[in-house]
């Protein structure tokens, strides 16, 4: 198998003493784009084959994990990402957002050489999902996003307003220009800049082509897992010169913050994750900021 599956607000004067932007608190402020959770009810909910319960980790990262994390730091809403765990079973996910609808939207994983691909689509998007994971093999072949099952998903995508959500490496992006030159009206997100410099030093060229992408208006990018990146050191401060390129080139109303919890937490605090973008980098404006942190992932998930 080839594949697996609006609160306006000016942002305050960094406070004195933590240099945190005044108001940020506030409660629904924030928009979380890119979080997993997965339950330790193994009976409720099996993992997919081939998945082992030590496989886990952390063992256990609920929905109610993360809102323990991301409120303190002004975070209501979350957009959830299937985990991998489950294979296309997204009953948790689901049942996630079936417990707080205002507060989480998903985005699943389907199996796209279904041929009922279109109608489990719909079907989810019915219960709050918006888009779909897609990631592509290890391997030569994982450059390629070619298929009949790939055109149906992004017909149906273009039909109904759902984002293909990419995780993909620099080499793939020649491929998204192939189907967003196929497919321009359906909407797409590059998760974790397209992993340009996700880990290890950033390529220039990778960045070059993920910058490229920007005239393409349908593909946005998340500002996301930035914990990997460089220095790996909060607050982060070395990974401001890729966001400002991805920045100068999409603009923030194409770019989107997420913490890629419960990875980010492991050794670093929630708080540090989102304190590059909302306190740190000053060629971003109080309405840039409002946007990469709540408004395009709410335009895009929460509509």
């Amino acid at each position: 198998m080839g594949w697996g599956g609006a609160f306006l607000g000016a942002m305050g004067a960094a406070s004195a003493g933590g240099g945190q932007a005044a108001g940020t608190h506030a409660p629904g402020r924030f928009v979380d784009a890119h979080v997993h959770i997965w339950s330790d009810d193994l009976k409720k909910y099996p993992v997919a084959k081939g998945v082992r319960a030590e496989d886990m980790a952390p063992r256990v990262f609920t929905d109610d994990d993360i809102l323990r994390h991301a409120r303190p730091s002004g975070v209501a809403r979350v957009v959830l990402v299937q985990m991998s765990y489950y294979g296309f079973d997204n009953s948790y996910m689901l049942d996630a957002i079936r417990r707080r609808p205002s507060v989480f939207r998903g985005i699943a994983i389907v199996d796209l050489h279904s041929n009922g691909v279109e109608a489990e689509m719909r079907r989810l998007a019915g219960q709050g999902v918006r888009g779909f994971r897609l990631v592509p093999e290890r391997g030569p072949a994982g450059t390629s996003l070619e298929g009949e099952g790939l055109d149906r998903m992004w017909r149906c995508g273009a039909q109904e307003n759902l984002a293909m959500c990419l995780l993909i490496n620099p080499e793939t992006f020649p491929a998204v220009e192939k189907r967003c030159e196929k497919f321009p009206d359906t909407p797409i997100v590059i998760d974790h800049f397209g992993h340009v410099g996700l880990p290890g030093p950033i390529v220039e060229n990778d960045l070059k082509a993920l910058c490229d992408l920007a005239r393409y208006t349908n593909v946005k990018v998340k500002v996301s897992a930035y914990y990997a990146a460089g220095e790996r050191k909060p607050p982060h401060l070395d990974v401001a010169p890729l966001v400002k390129r991805v920045y100068e080139a999409f603009g923030p109303k194409r770019l989107m913050w997420g913490s890629d919890c419960p990875y980010q937490v492991q050794k670093e605090t929630y708080e540090d994750g989102i304190t590059l973008v909302r306190d740190h980098l000053d060629f971003l404006s109080a309405e840039d900021k409002q946007w990469i942190l709540r408004r395009t992932a709410e335009e895009t998930f929460f509509r």
